[in-house]
Protein backbone atom coordinates (compact mmCIF):
# COMPACT_ATOMS: atom_id res chain seq x y z
CA UNK A 1 0.00 0.00 0.00
CA UNK A 2 1.23 3.20 -1.01
CA UNK A 3 2.30 5.97 1.89
CA UNK A 4 -0.32 8.24 0.55
CA UNK A 5 -3.30 5.59 0.52
CA UNK A 6 -1.80 4.40 3.64
CA UNK A 7 -2.48 8.60 5.23
CA UNK A 8 -6.08 8.54 3.87
CA UNK A 9 -6.71 5.99 5.35
CA UNK A 10 -6.01 6.80 8.34
CA UNK A 11 -7.90 9.95 8.04
CA UNK A 12 -10.86 8.26 6.96
CA UNK A 13 -10.88 5.95 9.68
CA UNK A 14 -10.41 9.05 12.09
CA UNK A 15 -13.70 10.95 10.42
CA UNK A 16 -15.58 7.89 10.71
CA UNK A 17 -15.03 7.56 14.54
CA UNK A 18 -15.23 11.34 15.55
CA UNK A 19 -18.76 10.69 13.32
CA UNK A 20 -19.57 7.58 15.67
CA UNK A 21 -18.47 9.33 18.60
CA UNK A 22 -20.75 12.90 17.53
CA UNK A 23 -23.90 10.62 16.51
CA UNK A 24 -23.39 9.22 20.15
CA UNK A 25 -24.11 12.22 21.47
CA UNK A 26 -26.60 13.56 19.87
CA UNK A 27 -29.02 10.16 19.87
CA UNK A 28 -28.25 10.70 23.36
CA UNK A 29 -29.49 13.80 23.79
CA UNK A 30 -32.15 13.31 21.91
CA UNK A 31 -33.67 10.17 23.87
CA UNK A 32 -32.77 12.06 27.26
CA UNK A 33 -34.97 14.72 26.47
CA UNK A 34 -37.85 12.32 25.65
CA UNK A 35 -40.28 12.02 28.35
CA UNK A 36 -41.12 8.09 28.15
CA UNK A 37 -41.32 5.73 31.05
CA UNK A 38 -39.04 3.44 28.77
CA UNK A 39 -36.78 6.27 28.05
CA UNK A 40 -33.93 4.90 29.98
CA UNK A 41 -33.77 1.35 27.82
CA UNK A 42 -34.02 3.02 24.44
CA UNK A 43 -31.12 4.79 25.69
CA UNK A 44 -29.40 1.93 27.04
CA UNK A 45 -29.83 -0.18 23.94
CA UNK A 46 -28.69 3.51 21.78
CA UNK A 47 -25.59 3.35 23.68
CA UNK A 48 -24.66 -0.13 23.06
CA UNK A 49 -25.51 -0.05 19.12
CA UNK A 50 -23.18 3.01 19.13
CA UNK A 51 -20.25 1.29 21.09
CA UNK A 52 -20.51 -2.43 18.95
CA UNK A 53 -20.21 -0.30 15.42
CA UNK A 54 -17.17 1.94 17.31
CA UNK A 55 -15.78 -1.42 18.58
CA UNK A 56 -16.03 -3.28 15.22
CA UNK A 57 -13.85 -0.33 13.41
CA UNK A 58 -11.16 -0.25 16.27
CA UNK A 59 -10.80 -3.99 15.96
CA UNK A 60 -9.80 -3.48 12.11
CA UNK A 61 -7.20 -1.14 13.19
CA UNK A 62 -3.08 -0.89 13.41
CA UNK A 63 -2.13 -0.06 17.07
CA UNK A 64 -0.16 2.85 15.60
CA UNK A 65 -3.63 3.69 13.90
CA UNK A 66 -5.19 4.05 17.18
CA UNK A 67 -2.80 5.80 19.00
CA UNK A 68 -2.84 8.43 16.41
CA UNK A 69 -6.73 8.53 16.28
CA UNK A 70 -6.65 8.52 20.04
CA UNK A 71 -3.94 11.78 20.11
CA UNK A 72 -6.28 13.38 17.52
CA UNK A 73 -9.27 13.48 19.92
CA UNK A 74 -10.59 15.70 22.66
CA UNK A 75 -9.97 14.02 26.35
CA UNK A 76 -13.81 13.04 26.95
CA UNK A 77 -13.73 11.05 23.61
CA UNK A 78 -10.62 9.65 24.10
CA UNK A 79 -11.50 7.94 27.12
CA UNK A 80 -14.50 6.84 25.13
CA UNK A 81 -12.46 4.84 22.74
CA UNK A 82 -9.85 3.78 25.00
CA UNK A 83 -12.29 2.18 27.17
CA UNK A 84 -13.81 -0.02 23.89
CA UNK A 85 -10.38 -1.67 23.19
CA UNK A 86 -9.23 -5.10 24.32
CA UNK A 87 -6.00 -5.58 26.69
CA UNK A 88 -3.39 -6.95 24.16
CA UNK A 89 -4.34 -3.74 21.94
CA UNK A 90 -4.66 -1.34 24.68
CA UNK A 91 -1.23 -2.57 25.45
CA UNK A 92 0.27 -1.86 22.12
CA UNK A 93 -1.54 1.75 22.08
CA UNK A 94 0.27 2.47 25.05
CA UNK A 95 3.49 2.10 23.85
CA UNK A 96 2.51 3.75 20.20
CA UNK A 97 1.55 6.87 21.86
CA UNK A 98 3.35 10.37 22.67
CA UNK A 99 4.31 10.54 26.36
CA UNK A 100 1.83 13.07 27.16
CA UNK A 101 -1.04 11.40 26.22
CA UNK A 102 0.35 7.54 27.03
CA UNK A 103 0.38 9.84 30.97
CA UNK A 104 -3.02 11.04 30.85
CA UNK A 105 -4.58 7.24 29.67
CA UNK A 106 -2.75 6.08 32.57
CA UNK A 107 -3.88 8.37 34.79
CA UNK A 108 -7.37 7.80 33.61
CA UNK A 109 -7.10 3.48 33.74
CA UNK A 110 -8.66 1.72 36.91
CA UNK A 111 -5.53 0.16 38.64
CA UNK A 112 -7.12 -3.64 37.96
CA UNK A 113 -7.14 -3.04 34.39
CA UNK A 114 -3.91 -1.10 34.16
CA UNK A 115 -2.34 -4.16 35.23
CA UNK A 116 -4.11 -6.19 33.15
CA UNK A 117 -2.74 -4.28 30.54
CA UNK A 118 0.81 -4.29 31.69
CA UNK A 119 1.07 -7.67 31.28
CA UNK A 120 0.22 -7.82 28.13
CA UNK A 121 3.75 -6.40 27.47
CA UNK A 122 6.73 -8.18 26.89
CA UNK A 123 9.60 -7.04 29.65
CA UNK A 124 11.68 -4.13 27.43
CA UNK A 125 8.46 -2.84 26.40
CA UNK A 126 6.80 -2.32 30.14
CA UNK A 127 10.74 -0.98 31.09
CA UNK A 128 10.01 1.55 27.93
CA UNK A 129 6.96 3.14 29.47
CA UNK A 130 7.75 2.69 32.92
CA UNK A 131 8.01 6.15 33.56
CA UNK A 132 4.77 6.72 32.76
CA UNK A 133 3.51 4.51 35.37
CA UNK A 134 3.16 4.53 39.36
CA UNK A 135 5.98 2.66 40.65
CA UNK A 136 3.96 0.72 42.90
CA UNK A 137 2.20 -0.42 40.08
CA UNK A 138 5.29 -1.09 38.04
CA UNK A 139 6.55 -3.16 40.94
CA UNK A 140 3.60 -5.70 41.22
CA UNK A 141 3.82 -6.15 37.23
CA UNK A 142 7.63 -7.17 37.77
CA UNK A 143 6.86 -9.65 40.41
CA UNK A 144 4.16 -11.60 38.12
CA UNK A 145 7.33 -11.93 35.60
CA UNK A 146 9.04 -15.05 36.01
CA UNK A 147 12.62 -15.31 36.89
CA UNK A 148 13.92 -14.50 32.67
CA UNK A 149 11.55 -11.89 32.82
CA UNK A 150 12.67 -9.71 35.82
CA UNK A 151 16.41 -10.97 34.37
CA UNK A 152 15.35 -8.30 31.24
CA UNK A 153 13.35 -6.26 32.87
CA UNK A 154 16.32 -5.12 35.23
CA UNK A 155 18.93 -5.14 32.28
CA UNK A 156 16.80 -2.27 30.12
CA UNK A 157 16.12 -0.61 33.43
CA UNK A 158 19.45 -0.35 34.27
CA UNK A 159 20.43 2.00 31.29
CA UNK A 160 19.58 5.28 30.77
CA UNK A 161 16.92 6.69 28.02
CA UNK A 162 19.01 7.84 25.58
CA UNK A 163 21.82 4.58 25.50
CA UNK A 164 21.23 1.93 23.65
CA UNK A 165 21.13 -0.73 26.14
CA UNK A 166 17.51 1.14 26.72
CA UNK A 167 15.80 0.45 23.47
CA UNK A 168 17.61 -3.16 22.11
CA UNK A 169 15.58 -5.91 22.36
CA UNK A 170 16.15 -9.78 23.77
CA UNK A 171 14.64 -11.25 20.28
CA UNK A 172 17.25 -12.75 18.44
CA UNK A 173 18.59 -15.61 16.36
CA UNK A 174 22.19 -16.66 16.23
CA UNK A 175 24.13 -19.43 14.90
CA UNK A 176 27.38 -21.47 15.96
CA UNK A 177 30.52 -20.47 14.20
CA UNK A 178 31.48 -24.21 13.83
CA UNK A 179 28.19 -25.37 11.98
CA UNK A 180 27.86 -26.05 8.32
CA UNK A 181 25.34 -24.09 6.33
CA UNK A 182 22.59 -27.15 6.62
CA UNK A 183 23.03 -27.53 10.56
CA UNK A 184 22.34 -23.63 10.57
CA UNK A 185 19.43 -24.06 8.34
CA UNK A 186 18.00 -27.13 10.59
CA UNK A 187 18.34 -24.69 13.82
CA UNK A 188 16.53 -21.87 12.07
CA UNK A 189 13.82 -24.17 11.62
CA UNK A 190 13.59 -25.88 15.16
CA UNK A 191 12.62 -22.25 16.14
CA UNK A 192 9.62 -22.47 14.17
CA UNK A 193 9.50 -18.39 13.80
CA UNK A 194 11.97 -15.35 13.24
CA UNK A 195 11.63 -12.20 15.29
CA UNK A 196 10.71 -9.21 13.06
CA UNK A 197 13.16 -7.65 10.86
CA UNK A 198 15.09 -10.70 10.94
CA UNK A 199 17.55 -10.51 7.65
CA UNK A 200 20.76 -11.88 9.23
CA UNK A 201 21.83 -14.23 11.75
CA UNK A 202 24.10 -13.58 14.14
CA UNK A 203 27.30 -15.99 14.26
CA UNK A 204 28.87 -16.82 17.73
CA UNK A 205 31.52 -18.95 19.13
CA UNK A 206 31.41 -21.35 21.92
CA UNK A 207 31.46 -18.66 24.54
CA UNK A 208 28.56 -16.54 22.75
CA UNK A 209 31.53 -13.90 21.90
CA UNK A 210 29.74 -12.16 18.71
CA UNK A 211 31.61 -13.46 15.57
CA UNK A 212 30.01 -12.12 12.55
CA UNK A 213 26.75 -12.34 10.55
CA UNK A 214 25.16 -14.81 7.95
CA UNK A 215 22.27 -13.34 5.59
CA UNK A 216 18.94 -15.24 5.25
CA UNK A 217 20.08 -15.23 0.95
CA UNK A 218 23.75 -17.44 2.11
CA UNK A 219 21.49 -19.74 4.11
CA UNK A 220 19.38 -20.01 1.67
CA UNK A 221 21.44 -20.43 -1.61
CA UNK A 222 24.82 -21.66 -0.78
CA UNK A 223 25.79 -25.81 -0.46
CA UNK A 224 24.42 -27.48 3.11
CA UNK A 225 28.00 -28.61 3.46
CA UNK A 226 29.81 -24.70 3.67
CA UNK A 227 30.99 -23.60 6.62
CA UNK A 228 29.31 -20.74 8.35
CA UNK A 229 32.46 -19.83 9.28
CA UNK A 230 33.56 -19.31 5.31
CA UNK A 231 30.22 -17.69 4.34
CA UNK A 232 29.65 -15.25 7.11
CA UNK A 233 30.64 -11.63 6.88
CA UNK A 234 32.75 -10.38 9.47
CA UNK A 235 32.09 -6.95 8.92
CA UNK A 236 29.77 -6.21 11.26
CA UNK A 237 28.70 -2.96 12.37
CA UNK A 238 27.58 -3.88 16.44
CA UNK A 239 27.43 -1.59 19.63
CA UNK A 240 27.84 -1.61 23.16
CA UNK A 241 24.54 -0.75 25.72
CA UNK A 242 26.32 2.45 26.36
CA UNK A 243 26.43 3.78 23.08
CA UNK A 244 24.17 6.43 22.87
CA UNK A 245 21.24 5.95 20.39
CA UNK A 246 21.78 8.97 18.33
CA UNK A 247 25.09 8.07 17.18
CA UNK A 248 23.25 4.25 16.49
CA UNK A 249 20.51 6.05 14.84
CA UNK A 250 22.88 7.75 12.36
CA UNK A 251 24.43 4.47 12.08
CA UNK A 252 21.54 2.91 10.48
CA UNK A 253 20.88 5.55 8.58
CA UNK A 254 24.55 5.97 7.06
CA UNK A 255 24.66 1.82 6.36
CA UNK A 256 21.07 1.24 5.58
CA UNK A 257 20.92 -1.12 8.26
CA UNK A 258 18.12 -3.30 9.59
CA UNK A 259 19.07 -4.81 12.51
CA UNK A 260 22.05 -4.77 14.06
CA UNK A 261 23.87 -6.41 17.46
CA UNK A 262 24.34 -5.35 20.40
CA UNK A 263 27.65 -6.86 22.46
CA UNK A 264 28.54 -6.04 25.94
CA UNK A 265 32.26 -5.06 27.12
CA UNK A 266 33.33 -8.71 26.31
CA UNK A 267 32.29 -8.73 23.05
CA UNK A 268 29.18 -11.47 24.17
CA UNK A 269 25.44 -11.12 22.39
CA UNK A 270 23.50 -9.65 24.41
CA UNK A 271 20.81 -8.24 22.27
CA UNK A 272 20.43 -6.25 18.88
CA UNK A 273 18.50 -3.05 17.99
CA UNK A 274 15.84 -3.32 14.84
CA UNK A 275 14.83 0.00 12.40
CA UNK A 276 11.47 0.32 13.43
CA UNK A 277 12.62 1.38 17.31
CA UNK A 278 15.63 3.54 15.27
CA UNK A 279 12.50 5.40 13.37
CA UNK A 280 10.31 6.14 16.46
CA UNK A 281 13.47 7.31 18.52
CA UNK A 282 14.51 9.40 15.97
CA UNK A 283 10.92 10.71 15.40
CA UNK A 284 10.39 11.44 19.57
CA UNK A 285 13.40 13.19 19.45
CA UNK A 286 12.91 15.37 16.42
CA UNK A 287 9.50 16.46 18.12
CA UNK A 288 11.20 17.24 21.35
CA UNK A 289 13.90 19.09 19.12
CA UNK A 290 11.06 21.70 17.60
CA UNK A 291 9.50 22.31 21.01
CA UNK A 292 12.81 23.06 22.70
CA UNK A 293 13.49 25.40 19.80
CA UNK A 294 10.12 26.90 20.23
CA UNK A 295 10.35 27.52 23.89
CA UNK A 296 8.25 24.81 25.37
CA UNK A 297 9.54 22.87 28.13
CA UNK A 298 8.29 19.35 27.29
CA UNK A 299 6.24 17.75 24.90
CA UNK A 300 2.60 18.96 25.19
CA UNK A 301 -0.75 16.92 24.82
CA UNK A 302 -2.70 19.16 22.23
CA UNK A 303 -6.32 18.72 23.83
CA UNK A 304 -4.62 18.65 27.89
CA UNK A 305 -6.28 21.40 30.31
CA UNK A 306 -5.71 25.17 29.12
CA UNK A 307 -4.12 25.52 32.67
CA UNK A 308 -1.10 22.61 32.06
CA UNK A 309 -0.41 23.70 28.87
CA UNK A 310 0.29 27.42 30.02
CA UNK A 311 2.63 26.44 32.66
CA UNK A 312 4.35 24.63 30.27
CA UNK A 313 5.16 27.63 28.19
CA UNK A 314 5.91 29.61 31.44
CA UNK A 315 9.76 29.16 31.46
CA UNK A 316 10.81 30.55 28.21
CA UNK A 317 8.05 32.98 28.14
CA UNK A 318 9.50 35.07 31.20
CA UNK A 319 13.15 34.23 29.41
CA UNK A 320 11.29 36.22 26.57
CA UNK A 321 10.12 38.88 28.81
CA UNK A 322 13.34 39.79 29.98
CA UNK A 323 15.08 39.58 27.61
CA UNK A 324 12.53 41.86 25.27
CA UNK A 325 12.91 44.18 28.36
CA UNK A 326 16.48 44.46 27.91
CA UNK A 327 15.62 45.26 24.34
CA UNK A 328 13.34 47.90 24.87
CA UNK A 329 16.19 49.76 27.46
CA UNK A 330 18.27 49.80 24.55
CA UNK A 331 15.82 51.42 21.99
CA UNK A 332 14.96 53.72 25.73
CA UNK A 333 18.70 54.79 25.31
CA UNK A 334 18.23 56.67 22.09
CA UNK A 335 14.56 57.97 22.91
CA UNK A 336 15.81 61.58 21.92
CA UNK A 337 17.34 60.59 18.78
CA UNK A 338 14.22 58.90 17.82
CA UNK A 339 12.77 62.22 18.66
CA UNK A 340 14.62 63.88 16.17
CA UNK A 341 14.15 61.73 13.69
CA UNK A 342 10.81 59.95 13.49
CA UNK A 343 11.88 57.74 10.42
CA UNK A 344 14.17 55.76 12.63
CA UNK A 345 10.97 54.51 14.72
CA UNK A 346 9.42 52.64 11.28
CA UNK A 347 12.95 51.30 9.92
CA UNK A 348 14.33 49.80 13.27
CA UNK A 349 11.57 46.47 13.20
CA UNK A 350 13.72 45.81 9.65
CA UNK A 351 16.97 45.71 10.80
CA UNK A 352 16.09 43.77 13.37
CA UNK A 353 13.70 41.04 11.86
CA UNK A 354 16.65 40.67 8.77
CA UNK A 355 19.34 40.24 11.75
CA UNK A 356 16.61 37.38 13.37
CA UNK A 357 16.10 35.66 10.11
CA UNK A 358 19.52 34.98 9.21
CA UNK A 359 20.75 34.06 12.59
CA UNK A 360 17.91 31.23 12.78
CA UNK A 361 19.09 29.85 9.50
CA UNK A 362 22.73 29.71 10.66
CA UNK A 363 21.23 27.83 14.12
CA UNK A 364 19.19 25.28 12.37
CA UNK A 365 21.98 24.91 10.30
CA UNK A 366 24.41 24.44 13.49
CA UNK A 367 21.98 22.40 15.55
CA UNK A 368 21.44 19.95 12.18
CA UNK A 369 25.68 19.92 12.01
CA UNK A 370 25.94 19.23 15.80
CA UNK A 371 23.30 16.43 15.74
CA UNK A 372 24.63 14.41 12.62
CA UNK A 373 28.26 15.02 14.48
CA UNK A 374 29.33 17.01 11.41
CA UNK A 375 31.03 19.90 13.47
CA UNK A 376 34.10 19.02 15.54
CA UNK A 377 36.81 20.79 17.10
CA UNK A 378 38.92 20.76 14.12
CA UNK A 379 36.59 22.10 11.76
CA UNK A 380 35.04 25.07 14.38
CA UNK A 381 37.06 27.91 13.36
CA UNK A 382 36.56 26.98 9.66
CA UNK A 383 32.87 26.71 9.89
CA UNK A 384 33.26 29.90 11.92
CA UNK A 385 34.64 32.31 9.07
CA UNK A 386 32.55 30.80 6.42
CA UNK A 387 29.60 32.28 8.64
CA UNK A 388 31.15 35.32 9.33
CA UNK A 389 31.58 35.28 5.21
CA UNK A 390 28.33 34.53 4.41
CA UNK A 391 26.68 36.82 6.37
CA UNK A 392 29.04 40.00 4.91
CA UNK A 393 28.20 38.83 1.62
CA UNK A 394 24.72 38.76 2.60
CA UNK A 395 24.77 42.14 4.45
CA UNK A 396 26.59 44.08 1.89
CA UNK A 397 24.19 42.62 -0.69
CA UNK A 398 20.35 43.14 1.08
CA UNK A 399 21.78 46.39 3.31
CA UNK A 400 22.56 48.27 -0.19
CA UNK A 401 19.06 47.09 -1.51
CA UNK A 402 17.11 47.93 1.68
CA UNK A 403 19.51 51.71 2.14
CA UNK A 404 18.71 52.59 -1.59
CA UNK A 405 14.76 51.88 -0.63
CA UNK A 406 14.95 53.84 2.66
CA UNK A 407 17.24 56.56 0.51
CA UNK A 408 14.38 56.83 -2.03
CA UNK A 409 11.44 56.47 0.72
CA UNK A 410 12.74 59.30 2.87
CA UNK A 411 14.99 61.22 -0.12
CA UNK A 412 17.93 61.24 2.64
CA UNK A 413 21.56 59.33 1.09
CA UNK A 414 22.85 59.53 4.41
CA UNK A 415 19.79 57.88 6.24
CA UNK A 416 20.07 54.71 3.43
CA UNK A 417 23.52 54.60 4.10
CA UNK A 418 23.80 54.08 8.09
CA UNK A 419 20.27 51.96 6.92
CA UNK A 420 22.66 49.81 4.74
CA UNK A 421 25.58 49.60 7.40
CA UNK A 422 23.51 48.59 10.48
CA UNK A 423 21.78 45.81 8.37
CA UNK A 424 25.40 44.57 7.13
CA UNK A 425 26.80 44.83 11.07
CA UNK A 426 23.40 42.84 12.23
CA UNK A 427 24.13 40.36 9.89
CA UNK A 428 27.59 39.63 10.99
CA UNK A 429 26.31 39.67 14.28
CA UNK A 430 24.12 37.25 13.42
CA UNK A 431 25.75 34.59 11.93
CA UNK A 432 28.22 35.03 14.84
CA UNK A 433 25.49 34.28 17.49
CA UNK A 434 23.99 32.04 15.44
CA UNK A 435 27.41 30.07 15.63
CA UNK A 436 27.69 30.26 19.06
CA UNK A 437 24.92 29.44 21.07
CA UNK A 438 24.27 26.34 19.33
CA UNK A 439 27.92 25.53 20.15
CA UNK A 440 29.01 27.16 23.59
CA UNK A 441 25.39 24.92 24.62
CA UNK A 442 26.70 21.85 23.55
CA UNK A 443 30.27 22.40 24.92
CA UNK A 444 28.35 22.88 28.09
CA UNK A 445 26.76 19.21 28.16
CA UNK A 446 23.36 20.90 26.80
CA UNK A 447 21.13 20.36 24.23
CA UNK A 448 21.72 23.05 21.17
CA UNK A 449 18.04 23.29 20.51
CA UNK A 450 17.16 24.39 24.15
CA UNK A 451 16.47 28.12 24.16
CA UNK A 452 18.83 28.79 21.03
CA UNK A 453 16.08 30.87 19.12
CA UNK A 454 15.35 32.86 22.39
CA UNK A 455 18.55 33.78 23.14
CA UNK A 456 19.35 34.16 19.53
CA UNK A 457 16.19 36.54 19.23
CA UNK A 458 17.45 38.55 22.19
CA UNK A 459 20.75 39.40 20.72
CA UNK A 460 19.56 40.32 17.28
CA UNK A 461 16.78 42.73 18.23
CA UNK A 462 19.18 44.65 20.63
CA UNK A 463 22.21 44.48 18.79
CA UNK A 464 20.71 45.70 15.66
CA UNK A 465 18.63 48.73 17.90
CA UNK A 466 21.81 49.86 18.94
CA UNK A 467 23.83 49.61 16.29
CA UNK A 468 20.92 51.43 13.88
CA UNK A 469 20.82 53.56 16.58
CA UNK A 470 24.17 54.28 17.56
CA UNK A 471 24.84 54.96 13.61
CA UNK A 472 21.79 57.56 13.40
CA UNK A 473 22.82 59.13 16.56
CA UNK A 474 26.82 59.43 15.42
CA UNK A 475 25.82 60.48 11.95
CA UNK A 476 22.29 61.71 11.14
CA UNK A 477 21.73 64.14 14.40
CA UNK A 478 23.40 67.26 14.65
Amino acid sequence: MSTSRSQERLQESLSLVIQLLEKQRVIEALTHKQESKNKELVESLVHRQNLALLQRKLRDLHPADLAHIIEALPQEDRLVVWAELEPHCAAQVLLEASRSVRDFLVEATERGRLLELLGQLDPDDLAYISESIDPEVVAEVYHSLDAREQSLFQRTMAYPDDAVGHLMSPELVWVRDTSDMGGALEDVRRRGELPPHTETLFVVDARHVLRGALSLKDLLLRPPSAPVSAVMSTDVVSFTPLDPAADAARAFERYDLIAAPVVDERGKLVGRLTVDVMMDFLHRQAQSEALRRAGLSGEEDYFAPAWTSAKNRWLWLLVNLLTAFVASRVIGLFESTIQDLVALAALMPIVASVGGNTGNQTVALMIRGLALDRINRANTRHLLLKELSVGLMNGAVWGTAVGLAAAALYGSLALGAVMAAAILLNLVVAAMVGCAVPLVLHRLGRDPAQGSSVLLTFTTDSMGFFIFLGLARAFLVV
